[in-house]
């Protein structure tokens, strides 16, 4: 099931995915309380899942990078809640 994934993933588009995400994280932000925080929390989660299978290929400082923005959103999302 992860090798398949995995191979869904490489296939697409960078330029979309990098648009699905800012949309993602722009309406995560814009949008108020409980619903900003479930998409800002769907996004840390999909990263959450990227990080994780793709860690020992990456190097240290993209490591640190994706954690500290994993990081972020989480903080993001619970103030969003709060």
């Amino acid at each position: 099931m992860t090798r398949t994934f995995l191979h869904r993933l490489a296939r697409v588009n960078p330029t979309t995915a990098f648009v699905a995400a800012l949309a993602l994280l722009l309406a995560g932000l814009f949008l108020p309380g409980i619903v900003g925080a479930l998409l800002l929390g769907l996004l840390a989660a999909g990263l959450g899942t990227l990080t994780f299978t793709t860690w020992p290929v990456q190097p240290p400082v993209t490591r640190v990078v994706r954690v500290v923005l994993i990081t972020l959103l989480v903080v993001a999302a619970v103030s969003k809640t709060l």
